[in-house]
């Protein structure tokens, strides 16, 4: 499994076997700056003045252009200057304070004193009501907090999200060997344990697309090619789990099962712990009857009206 920005990849098949085995590589204070298109305080230019800037497209709709700025949070942005959103969503300064102020007041976003911008808790209210994320979570917690008990390492929850997988919830150990996930994070299918059973019971033009567009792992990695991504996802759906494993920049080895609710799979639960400890067969028992837990318990409830 490669190191991501969100993971350290893992490339596995879905048999505990040696064959099964994927080895795998490797701004003032209290106000923002002031632009020539702006006028005091960074407020809007007065009627006339000129606005430097690319105009937002013709007939763009203002949801679009609100959650173009939402997006440029990530982990690196967190609190953003208003030239910074600006800069990073490809608008004039004054389109950008307009909407900035306009998702301050419904909470989606907050001024800190400094006249940086960072995400609103309104967000996150709304946030705890998706069924794949907090709702999931919520469900799966009591469960992965057990499988944490046993394993003293790093238990992962993920979705996918189109081509991606998000990583729902993680839990750590303060001991655990470090691992570059990020809850709400990104990481790819092909390359991480979770992203390997995911991607094994997508639908079909999501595991094609992916295949198609495979180029292999760094170092190792014995899933160099297509085909073998292919092979490597038919046997994860035989035997219903992934094993995967990395040998630098530290040894790694992870082992996922999917998590089912009444119509399929909905997420992946994986633990992750070192490559030099105990093989896959101490894990994958305990993997799996967790993710048969978590499965159970979705499918025995059902939304509220």
């Amino acid at each position: 499994m490669r190191a991501a920005d969100h993971s350290p990849g893992l490339s596995g098949r879905g048999a505990a076997t040696p064959a099964g085995h994927a080895a795998v590589g490797r701004a003032a204070a209290g106000q923002e700056a002031r632009g020539p298109g702006e006028g005091p305080k960074g407020e809007p230019p007065a009627t006339g003045a000129p606005t430097r800037g690319r105009k937002p497209p013709v007939g763009e709709a203002v949801v679009d252009r609100a959650f173009t700025l939402l997006r440029s949070f990530d982990a690196e942005h967190r609190a953003q200057p208003l030239a910074e959103l600006a800069r990073r969503t490809g608008t004039p300064r004054s389109s950008a304070l307009r909407m900035a102020r306009k998702l301050v007041e419904v909470g989606a976003l907050e001024r800190l004193d400094d006249g940086r911008y960072v995400v609103g808790l309104r967000l996150l209210e709304i946030a705890s009501l998706a069924p794949r994320g907090h709702g999931l979570r919520a469900v799966a917690m009591p469960f992965m907090e057990d499988l944490f008990h046993v394993t003293g390492q790093h238990v992962l929850l993920a979705v996918r999200d189109e081509a991606e997988a998000l990583l729902v919830e993680r839990l750590s150990a303060h001991d655990a060997d470090p691992v570059r996930f990020r809850v709400g994070g990104r990481m790819p299918l092909p390359t991480t344990g979770v992203g390997l059973v995911l991607l094994a019971h997508a639908p079909a033009e999501v595991r094609e697309a992916v295949i198609g567009s495979f180029e292999g792992g760094a170092g190792d990695d014995v899933v160099r090619t297509p085909a073998e991504l292919r092979r490597a996802l038919a046997e994860i759906r035989r035997g219903d789990y992934a094993v995967g494993s990395q040998s630098a920049p530290r040894p790694l080895l992870t082992v996922a099962a999917p998590v089912r609710d009444a119509e399929g799979v909905v997420a992946a639960l994986s633990v992750v712990v070192p490559g030099t400890g105990p093989g896959p067969a101490s894990y994958v028992p305990a993997v799996r009857t967790t993710a048969r837990a978590i499965s159970r318990q979705l499918a025995s409830e059902r939304p509220a009206d």
